[in-house]
């Protein structure tokens, strides 16, 4: 059975007329409006006969399984644990700022990309999230932003997975999030370590959505450590495929770096990550990202002293960068740290491969 949010609106019209009859165009608009527009469940679609809203309700449930609402200690991060159908758990993160809230979602539930340093890619890859899976975390956060009297003006799809090992499937749910929920392409990023043929398949599409690359080494020796899809996606043709990405879209790249101290935090580091940045036209910007701690890899994070040393040298060398303060660390829901409550495996194997589509 399809859940609310997978089917577009010429299912939904072929559903209805399995389910319920032939039903006026404009049954259809209202409908949707309560799907997209108000966000409520359909027994409060009033101006809808009693026995259609029976009918919506038993078909189209909903795919998202409330599990616990974590909130943060200063209260500015809500994160949502979900269990989907078949038992999967994912989690997603509402960031709520002083006049906005950005939506953290997930595209798979864990991940196969096996970063050590991030506890999704510890936990594993379990299986890809539908459209509707993807969507409906958007409308419940969402819901709960507007609880809080804040307006969702940002998706990053930066929570657990890979999404460009889900491409398809994540950008139905972009079309979904800039047509229906009526977020400019410019206000949705997503985030990939660098697997090119999802870049490649992104360049193609038709909205201006940003790009952020995981990139956390700028040499081939340390990323195939770090990030070990790198093995397949050499540092070389990851930047070639992000000049081709530039060439359409003419939209600056970010490159997310985690400071892993001792690791990736030294000046050879910054010289190497700044002649990277220099490549590309507009040249990447750089999120400088403290690493969050993990139960499964034991290496600390950079001090901040060091943080903001490395930002000075980047910017010495001539690349662009920022640090990105880290919220909701207090709930395991900053940066690498979605587990969904699964166990992660300290030493985990190194898998190169990615999960089929």
């Amino acid at each position: 059975m399809a859940t609310r949010y997978d089917l577009g609106r010429e299912e939904l019209t072929s559903l209805l007329v399995e389910v319920a009859g032939k039903v006026p165009r404009y049954r259809v608009d209202q409908i949707w409006s309560g799907l997209y527009e108000q966000m409520t469940d359909p027994a409060e679609w009033t101006s809808l006969p009693l026995g259609l809203r029976e009918t919506l309700t038993e078909h189209l449930p909903m795919a998202l399984t409330p599990v616990t609402e974590s909130v943060s200690d200063d209260g500015s991060t809500i994160k949502f644990l979900w269990e989907l159908d078949g038992g999967s758990r994912i989690e997603t993160v509402l960031m709520i700022y002083r006049d906005r809230a950005t939506v953290c979602v997930s595209s798979q539930a864990g991940c196969a990309m096996a970063c050590g340093f991030c506890a999704t890619g510890q936990a594993g890859f379990t299986r890809h999230l539908s459209v509707g899976e993807i969507t409906e975390q958007v409308i419940r956060a969402t819901v709960r932003a507007r609880s809080v009297d804040r307006r969702v003006s940002n998706i990053v799809f930066m929570g657990m997975g890979e999404p460009m090992a889900n491409e398809a499937r994540v950008w139905g749910s972009v079309e979904r999030i800039h047509t229906d929920l009526g977020l400019s392409a410019r206000h949705i990023t997503i985030s990939t370590v660098g697997v090119l043929p999802g870049i490649r398949a992104l360049s193609a599409r038709p909205l201006p959505v940003n790009l952020a690359v995981s990139l956390h080494a700028a040499n081939d020796e340390l990323r195939d450590e770090l990030v070990p899809i790198n093995t397949r996606y050499p540092i070389n043709d990851l930047i070639d495929t992000c000049a081709d990405y530039l060439k359409v879209r003419n939209r600056r790249i970010s490159f997310e770096w985690a400071m892993i101290d001792g690791v990736n935090d030294r000046d050879s580091d910054a010289r190497e990550l700044a002649a990277l940045c220099r490549r590309l036209t507009p040249a990447a910007h750089v999120n400088l990202i403290p690493l969050n701690p993990t139960p499964g890899y034991p290496t600390k994070g950079s001090p901040m002293a060091r943080v903001q040393r490395f930002r000075d040298l980047l910017e010495e060398f001539g690349a662009n960068a920022t640090v990105r303060w880290n919220r909701g660390t207090d709930i395991d829901a900053a940066c690498g740290q979605l587990a969904a409550g699964q166990p992660v495996t300290v030493g985990i194997s190194r898998s190169r491969g990615i999960s089929p589509q």
